[in-house]
C-alpha cells in the first residue's frame, strides 16, 4: 500500500505524517472490517486479559509499524470504536518518536494550565521522556483491561495539556527564536491537531458510557 515516501516499519515516520492523519476528514462510509476487527479484538482481550497478550498489543506498533494499524482503522469515523483505538495508538507512536518534545510540551502545559487535566492524565511531576512513554503505555493498557472510557479521558487530558504547552512554547519562540522562524507555526499546528484529537477522544468516551460506541 505504501509509496516510496511513506513511512516504513518499524514505527518511525516524519512529523507531517502525524499531522496528516489527524487533520484528515473521516470518510462518509465506514469500513465494516474496521468495526469488526476492533470489536472482536477488544471483546476477546477483555474477556481473557492475558498479560502477555496485552503486552504484545501495547507494543504491536513497535514491531510492525503504525501503518499496519492504519490500514485497518485510520479511515474509520472519529466517533467509533476503531477510530478511538486508532487515535490512542497514534498518540502513543507520537510520544515514543518524540518523547523529549512531547514531555516539554506536557511540562509547560502543566505549568500554565489551570484545569484538572494534569490529575486526569495521571503523569507524574515532573514528567520527562521516560514518564510520558510510560503514561502512553498505561493509557493503552487501560483500553484493554481497565475502564475504556477513563482511558480515553486520560488520553484526552494528556493531549489538551500538551496542546496548551505547545501554544505557550510557540509564543516564546515567536518572540525570541529568529533562527527557526517556522517553529511557532509548527508548534501551533501541532497544538491544534492535539486539541482536535482530545475532542474526538472525549466524544468516544461519552459514547462508550452510553453503550453506543461501535
Amino acid at each position: 500500500m505504501a509509496s516510496d515516501d511513506s513511512f516504513h516499519r518499524p514505527t518511525k515516520f516524519p512529523p507531517h505524517k502525524f499531522d496528516s492523519f489527524l487533520g484528515g476528514e473521516d470518510p462518509a462510509r465506514l469500513s465494516r472490517m474496521a468495526h469488526d476487527t476492533a470489536a472482536a479484538l477488544l471483546a476477546r482481550v477483555r474477556e481473557d486479559p492475558d498479560p502477555q497478550v496485552v503486552a504484545r498489543l501495547i507494543s504491536y506498533t513497535d514491531e510492525h509499524g503504525i501503518d499496519a494499524i492504519a490500514e485497518l482503522w485510520s479511515q474509520a469515523s472519529a466517533k467509533s470504536l476503531p477510530g478511538a483505538l486508532w487515535r490512542v495508538y497514534l498518540l502513543r507512536t507520537l510520544i515514543r518518536q518524540d518523547a523529549q518534545g512531547v514531555s516539554l510540551g506536557y511540562q509547560r502545559g502543566a505549568e500554565v494550565s489551570h484545569t484538572i487535566d494534569q490529575v486526569v492524565a495521571g503523569a507524574p511531576v515532573p514528567a520527562g521522556p521516560d514518564e510520558v512513554r510510560e503514561l502512553a503505555d498505561r493509557i493503552l493498557h487501560g483500553l484493554f483491561v481497565g475502564d475504556f472510557a477513563v482511558a480515553l479521558d486520560r488520553a484526552a487530558a494528556f493531549c489538551r495539556l500538551v496542546a496548551v504547552g505547545y501554544t505557550s512554547l510557540a509564543d516564546d519562540a515567536d518572540a525570541a527564536d529568529h533562527v527557526h522562524p517556522d517553529r511557532p507555526r509548527e508548534l501551533t499546528q501541532r497544538a491544534l491537531r492535539l486539541t482536535q484529537l482530545a475532542d474526538e477522544l472525549v466524544a468516544c468516551a461519552r459514547l462508550w458510557r452510553r453503550d453506543a460506541l461501535d
